[in-house]
């Protein structure tokens, strides 16, 4: 068997910013050194749709999912793995055992003992019908079996080999919860405060629409060894209050209502950097770009000239100026900039060209046009929906698709109409088939996982409806391959098929969490890997 490295010794604190106005060492300077006690508000644009980490579906929740429960593994600052409730764990030969060995100090916040049968239940519960089929498809596409050993040893057997394990184990649908909670919680899927986890926090309380409300769990002693200190939390209490417009937030934290907030929009950014007593941070996500998907199992995007041309009609880098103000990491990949799977090649090979695209919609037999200015074929006009899902908009999606609705019109004469909706109401529509254009991100830290949801045939999120066996093939590769130099050969042809040849999406910018906070606050910076805001493990508020 091949044995991982050990763990390193504890590091400096490794929730290391990837840009920042102010560093985080700076940060941690103006607020001293750390203090225990004492509480904080922080304001965040999402409310989440679960508590339950299996579920786990938001980016930006997932600063909320790891107050109170903990996975296997963690990220260092390379991307690599780094033991966290096990200690470290073997491969076989053939790549298709994995086992663990678990911490045995480690006791869920309902005092139930975290050991080998706790992770075979939650890794069992995928298997329950309708429980999360994506996490099934994908992650655990090739899992078999998990065997208890004994009481510290997890054995995972694979169907064939597949490091798509590795990332699951590390993510917040592997998350640990209570095997208690499991069986006894009122409603499992939606989470809450009667699911336990092993993380330095409780939930206290939820109320919907407002805020939601964590305490310190004191006997908590099992940080992972590059969490930067050990023992119970420093706050004793952290509220996060759901504010979704981006003004409210920053007003809060610049009246002094909140400590910290999250979602700075390039407009407000200068109300911050302009008051020495706030800092600004900014962290590029893992996982995949903010694309447009475009649904092949209809007109008008079942032709790839139409696609095409749509992509043509779109002047990206203009598009984000004018929504940005110069502050988004523009995309041309399907996978984000941040990736070791990111196939630079693709930068500047298309876009922005409306001469092309005109041609484009031209020789499709969109030539005409009707009183609008709209392209019609057939006496129908050229039309084509985005249905956005209100709980999944950050960033000022909303508005950044007025703006390519705009552009498209002025450029090529496409009608893009823009819905933003309840999640049900979405959901209904994506399942129905009455959309052209899907919008989505993702913060795996594997984009590997991304792309097979989003990608490949079976893909629980595969909006494209797009079918290849050969690509197919490229993902299951990818998934499959030990060897980062294989799989960044498998992804780079991914990419190209869906990107280049086949024009499946459009690529926007690369999602990013802008942090601002008061200089009393330190410890605050961003996963490893994952780029998004860390767990209020880390946090201090000086006196």
């Amino acid at each position: 068997m091949r044995r991982t490295r050990p763990a390193v010794a504890a590091v400096t604190l490794a929730l290391a910013l990837t840009t920042a106005c102010s560093s985080g060492a700076q940060e941690a300077a103006e607020a001293g050194q750390p203090v225990s006690g004492g509480s904080l508000t922080w304001a965040v644009e999402t409310e989440p749709i679960t508590f339950n980490p299996h579920q786990y579906a938001q980016a930006k929740a997932r600063l909320l999912v790891w107050n109170t429960f903990e996975a296997l593994l963690t990220h260092d600052s390379q991307g690599g793995y780094v033991p966290w409730l096990s200690t470290g764990h073997e491969v076989s030969a053939d790549g298709r055992t994995y086992t663990f060995k678990l911490r045995t100090d480690v006791t869920f916040s309902d005092g139930t003992k975290f050991d080998a049968a706790a992770v075979k239940a939650n890794v069992d519960q995928f298997s329950v019908e309708g429980y999360n089929p994506s996490v099934r498809a994908v992650q655990l596409r090739n899992l078999d079996s998990v065997e208890v050993v004994d009481p510290a040893t997890v054995a995972f057997r694979l169907k064939q080999p597949d490091v798509l394990l590795l990332d699951f184990l590390s993510s917040p649908q592997g998350a640990q919860v209570s095997p208690k909670s499991l069986k006894e919680a009122e409603n499992l899927k939606a989470g809450g405060p009667d699911l336990a986890g092993t993380g330095p926090f409780v939930l206290d309380h939820y109320t919907a629409g407002q805020e939601v409300v964590f305490k310190k769990n004191p006997a908590y002693n099992w940080a992972p060894a590059n969490a930067g200190h050990s023992g119970a939390a420093y706050l004793d209490q952290i509220t996060y209050r759901f504010l979704k417009e981006s003004s409210v937030r920053v007003g809060a934290l610049t009246s002094g209502q909140v400590q910290i907030v999250e979602g700075v929009p390039a407009t407000d950014e200068a109300l911050v950097t302009a008051n020495p007593q706030l800092s600004l941070s900014r962290g590029l996500n893992s996982g995949s770009a903010y694309s447009y998907y475009f649904n092949t199992t209809h007109a008008p995007f079942d032709d790839l000239r139409v696609r095409q041309a749509f992509r043509e009609a779109v002047d990206v880098d203009a598009v984000l100026t004018g929504v940005y103000r110069g502050t988004a990491t523009r995309a041309w990949s399907v996978i984000g900039p941040t990736s070791p799977f990111y196939d630079k090649t693709l930068e500047k090979t298309y876009g922005g060209d409306a001469a092309k695209a005109n041609r484009l919609l031209d020789e499709a037999g969109w030539a005409a046009r009707d009183a609008d200015g709209f392209r019609i074929k057939d006496g129908k006009r050229l039309t084509v929906r985005l249905v956005q899902s209100a709980p999944f908009v950050r960033d000022r999606r909303d508005v950044l698709a007025q703006a390519v609705q705009a552009q498209v019109k002025q450029s090529a004469g496409i009608d893009l109409n823009v819905a933003v909706v309840d999640q049900g109401t979405a959901t209904q529509a994506l399942a129905d088939g009455q959309y052209e254009v899907f919008d989505n991100s993702r913060a795996d830290t594997d984009a590997g996982a991304a792309l097979n949801l989003l990608l490949h045939s079976a893909g629980a999120i595969n909006r494209t409806g797009f079918k290849d066996p050969a690509l197919d093939r490229l993902l299951e590769q990818g998934q499959a391959g030990s060897d980062q130099a294989q799989r960044q050969t498998a992804y780079r042809q991914v990419q190209k098929l869906t990107v280049t040849d086949q024009a499946l999406i459009l690529p926007l910018y690369a999602p990013a969490d802008q942090v601002a906070a008061s200089t009393s606050v330190g410890g605050l910076g961003f996963e490893p890997t994952a780029g998004v805001p860390g767990s209020a493990y880390h946090l201090w508020l000086s006196r």
